[in-house]
């Protein structure tokens, strides 16, 4: 079984700060780093790590040589990528002491694919497959509906939140990842809703898909064909909690596909999620399966 990450790859400036700054503040940094990142990009990366065959899709600009290579590296395959007469997209991150982050993203060259490249990359695929997405690049609608014509099963992480997010055919998805402010826009809950409120919301909204409703420090929960299940946050010191989503994303479909059961999957992505968030950087941050596998958490 394979699987398809569809999404973004972004240059990602990291600008470590004392705080998150405020409206109106003038707030100078300690540091710039330059690193490689993008939903996409991080989620693909922790797939291929988790052991997972993946393939991305999507596009770069003319300058997105080094975030090609990256992947590479990583042992994901890189041939459906595309390249567009645009910059590649890039990301700006305050990342904060307490290791809190801020981001605003420049699409850059996601916002590029179009629905001829899905289907054309989508042939390569069959039933059974799974396809990855996210939602910072353009035509994520139209991959839901083709992506499930070809008898695929969808798994989305709807981040970031847009008001064209409620007009997607999310009916279709078969798996969702997404974490409390995410949940709350599609369920329908208010914030500040008790994370269990959510969970039935999107649960009644969408019965027949699995859920993983990640909720930071106080763990992940998780709604099913196998029932409710909850799984706690493994104690870590915070460093940067930049792709600690995307990681904890990528290892549990790979758990997942490689025939897991959901609370194992669970565990799995949570301990791996921990040790990228003891780590700075987005996809340098990710760790090994022998990495996770060995980890030791108290």
């Amino acid at each position: 079984m394979k699987i398809l990450t569809l999404g973004s790859m972004n240059f990602d400036l990291v600008y470590s700060v004392s705080h998150i700054n405020l409206e109106g503040e003038t707030l100078p940094a300690r540091d710039l780093e330059q690193k490689h990142g993008g939903k996409g990009l991080n989620q693909s990366v922790a797939l291929a790590r988790a052991g997972a065959q993946v393939s991305m899709a999507g596009c770069v600009g003319t300058d997105g040589g080094e975030l090609v290579e990256t992947l590479n590296h990583a042992g994901v395959n890189t041939c459906h990528i595309r390249e567009a007469a645009d910059r590649s997209g890039h990301a700006i991150i305050q990342l904060a002491d307490s290791g809190a982050n801020a981001i605003v993203i420049y699409g850059g060259a996601n916002q590029r694919i179009t629905a001829e490249m899905i289907d054309e990359t989508l042939g390569h695929f069959a039933p059974g497959d799974y396809i990855l997405l996210q939602n910072e690049i353009s035509c994520v609608d139209y991959a839901i509906r083709a992506a499930k014509e070809r008898g695929m099963r969808v798994a989305f992480n709807p981040s970031p939140i847009s008001p064209q997010l409620m007009d997607y055919p999310l009916e279709l998805v078969d798996v969702f990842i997404l974490n409390e402010l995410e949940g709350q826009a599609l369920s329908g809950t208010k914030a500040g809703a008790e994370d269990g409120a959510v969970l039935a919301a999107l649960a009644r909204r969408f019965p027949n898909a699995s859920i993983v409703l990640t909720l930071g420090s106080n763990g992940v929960m998780y709604h099913g064909a196998e029932g409710d299940l909850t799984c706690p946050a493994k104690n870590v010191t915070v460093v940067d909690t930049t792709a600690a989503g995307d990681t904890f994303c990528g290892y549990f479909l790979a758990s997942t596909i490689k025939g897991m059961a959901p609370d194992q999957a669970l565990d799995m992505a949570s301990k791996a999620s921990a040790l990228a968030i003891g780590k700075k950087g987005a996809a340098v941050s990710i760790p090994t399966l022998a990495e996770v596998e060995s980890a030791v958490f108290y």
